[in-house]
């Protein structure tokens, strides 16, 4: 069997190449369409960036320039400010109550009359008051002779120490009762106690009051606050502020500035607003409680700041950019917001003055585009679109 073997095995070299040859033959040719494939296929790629950037420059020289019109960036000045609504409230509101009982016998203003401190106002019944007042007086003057007679009666030891000791806690009692009656008798006559308009009048010609009822209240009105609610957010902002500058729409819009008197340290209200006071004068008393306004809140002014018009920035996903003009080509350039004003908004990264930023034409253009300049502005509000 192995004669056998060795007899067929290749004697010479020739013939041992074309047995290995014949042996590998399949694994040789899988090698060569793999390999033939490989070429291929880079071929085609290739071929095929090639055709994709032919058409590319093809459209773009096709492509007719956009019109567009540049800002030309300058420094500027923005604030970060918030408009909230408020109310003008008095500042000083005060609830008269009556302080004795009695009827009342005369009532000497009416609602909307502005009063003086020590103005009367109106009068209780005060007969019932003056009698007791006289009477007082009688029973202090009596205890006051008695003590007087017994002082002199103890400087010749005809009366104990204890006798005019009893006689002056007599007389005492009776001056504290005579000066309640005084006081009683004094409160009959109801009287301002500041400068104000009368806003309610309970008083009415004879009305019975019991001590504690309602007779009058009075507004300080020479001097007003502006009241606004603070959002949580801001107060943090508002504690550093002074000023206020807010619009009285009653009154023509007029504009005032209030200086800050209180900010609550906690909310008042459901929605968690934090009450703010901004003190006003008026003198002229044409600022009634009640009227709407509006509060111009700064929290913060930003010198030499880069601004765009809003509606000039792209976004895109998570991304912001605006197109700069440069030898009429425009490029994207990424930046970042800061403080929005009104239509204008900052920008913080990205920009600096001088640039040129697409601001019409902007939403028509690619990078690298070229553009036709129309109109190159400092100023954006001066725009005739």
């Amino acid at each position: 069997m192995n004669t056998d073997n060795n007899s067929r095995d290749p004697k010479t070299t020739r013939a041992k190449i074309l047995f290995v040859l014949w042996r590998y033959m399949p694994r040789l040719a899988l090698l060569g369409v793999i390999l033939v494939i490989i070429s291929l296929m880079g071929t085609i790629n290739s071929e095929k960036a090639r055709l994709e950037k032919e058409k590319a420059e093809s459209q773009a020289q096709e492509r007719k320039p956009v019109n567009t019109v540049l800002l030309v960036t300058q420094p500027t000045t923005v604030t970060d400010a918030i408009n909230l609504p408020g109310m003008i409230e008095p500042w000083t509101r005060l609830e008269l109550m009556a302080k004795v009982r009695g009827s009342i016998d005369e009532v000497l203003v009416q609602e909307g009359d502005f009063v003086e401190q020590g103005q009367v106002l109106a009068r209780i019944e005060s007969d019932d008051y003056r009698i007791a007042l006289e009477s007082a007086l009688a029973a202090y003057k009596l205890a006051k002779a008695d003590y007087e007679r017994n002082k002199i009666m103890l400087s010749k030891k005809a009366i104990p120490v204890a006798g005019l000791e009893m006689s002056e806690s007599t007389m005492l009692t009776a001056k504290a009762a005579m000066e309640d009656a005084e006081l009683k008798l004094s409160r009959c006559t109801i009287t301002a106690p500041m400068n104000g308009v009368v806003r309610r009048l309970d008083a009415k010609v004879g009305l019975f009051l019991s001590i504690g009822d309602p007779v009058a209240e009075i507004l300080q009105i020479d001097r007003v606050k502006a009241v606004v609610g603070i959002p949580e957010s801001d107060v943090n902002a508002v504690s550093r502020i002074n000023e206020v500058d807010i619009v009285i729409q009653a009154l023509d819009n007029r504009l005032m500035t209030g200086k800050k008197h209180f900010l609550a340290s906690s909310p008042e209200t459901a929605a968690r607003l934090y009450r703010l006071e901004l003190g006003l004068d008026n003198t002229t008393g044409d600022i009634l409680p009640g009227m709407f306004l509006r509060a111009n809140v700064v929290k913060e002014t930003v010198e030499n700041a880069i601004t765009v018009p809003l509606y000039s920035v792209i976004t895109r996903n998570d991304d912001q950019y605006v197109f700069v003009a440069r030898d009429e080509i425009v490029h994207k350039q990424p930046v970042k917001l800061g403080i929005i004003e009104k239509w204008q908004v900052q920008i913080t990264e990205g920009l600096q003055a001088g640039d040129k930023v697409v601001i019409e034409g902007h939403r028509d253009v690619e990078d690298g585009q070229q553009v036709k300049v129309i109109h190159e502005v400092t100023d954006p509000t001066s725009l005739t679109l």
